[in-house]
């Protein structure tokens, strides 16, 4: 498809779908980890999204020759990624979707306050700053409820350190020349680094296996084929063809869609003010990935 300068029903429609994709696998997560640890679920995802991209690019003949240049960046990203799926699969076992998800997906908040002082011509505006306070005070409002079911403080810190690790990876992959290469190849520098890093480190978490059942294989599979590895090359591609900024607004839907889907599939007790911390969250990153309005252009006389 060519480039197009505004989001069109297609793209509106296909970012709605990729916000929902995500939003389901929080809920998948959870219950994959009724079979396996956490930890050795992300380390399993991570080796088969290995092998579903490795497939994808020998059949779309993407070659695996990366520059020497990105490979600090890419195995920097890497072990990120690793950390920060560790962080989020423990935080998904231990807390509920709803908490995880609006904590989780405050990202783009931090991201935005990591841009204002590192990107020239990323600095907050008013607009900007309105949703940074409104998400992290949603964020604020996430973590000192301690009533609501399954509240832990070691899943919301867990789900937040995630957070920040996602900020980190991109910040990671705009300053180093791993931003050159095709995003393909960046994917799978991450899951491949990832993967032996997850799978050492999970007997350290408590027994890899606890009672799978056909259900937990097929959340897996989901996982590799759905999230880890087609997803996001799906991302990419719509990338590829909107405009960065107008793709980033859709990311307020995640959390939301996320809440939605623990409360209706899981049936979590969602506390008033866990779907008030959403609404906060979810209203402040739209305000920071919203387009600002151009002047409109004054007639000749």
């Amino acid at each position: 498809m060519d480039r197009k300068s505004h989001i069109d029903l297609f793209g509106a429609v296909a970012l709605i779908l990729f916000a929902l994709n995500l939003a389901f696998n929080q809920v998948v997560i959870k219950v994959t980890g009724g079979g396996f640890s956490p930890v050795f679920s992300a380390g399993m995802r991570s080796a088969g999204a290995v092998v579903v991209l490795l497939l994808w690019m020998y059949l779309r003949g993407v070659s695996l020759q990366i520059p020497k240049a990105a490979w600090f960046g890419g195995i920097l990203s890497g072990v990120l990624f690793a950390i920060e799926f560790l962080c989020l699969f423990i935080a998904l076992d231990i807390t509920t979707v709803s908490r995880a998800s609006v904590i989780f997906y405050s990202m783009p908040v931090w991201m935005a306050l990591i841009a204002h002082f590192v990107f020239p011509g990323e600095g907050l505006t008013r607009t900007k700053t309105a949703g940074l306070v409104m998400a992290m005070t949603g964020v604020a409002v996430a973590l000192m409820d301690r009533d609501s079911g399954q509240a832990s403080w070691t899943g919301d810190l867990l789900a937040l350190s995630s957070s920040f690790l996602w900020a980190g990876i991109v910040l990671c992959v705009r300053l180093t020349p791993l931003s050159k290469v095709p995003p393909a190849q960046q994917l799978i520098f991450q899951v491949t680094i990832s993967a032996p890093i997850l799978l050492l480190l999970s007997p350290l978490f408590g027994p890899l296996i606890r009672e799978p059942e056909l259900i937990h294989y097929a959340g897996m599979a989901f996982q590799i084929i759905a999230v880890a590895s087609l997803g996001f090359l799906a991302w990419f591609w719509l990338l590829s063809i909107y405009p960065a900024s107008s793709v980033a607004s859709f990311s307020f839907l995640s959390p939301v869609f996320s809440v939605i889907l623990g409360w209706l599939l899981l049936s979590e007790d969602v506390a008033p003010s866990v779907w008030g911390a959403l609404v906060l969250v979810a209203g402040g990153i739209y305000l920071i990935n919203r387009r600002p309005r151009q002047p409109a252009k004054r007639r000749g006389i």
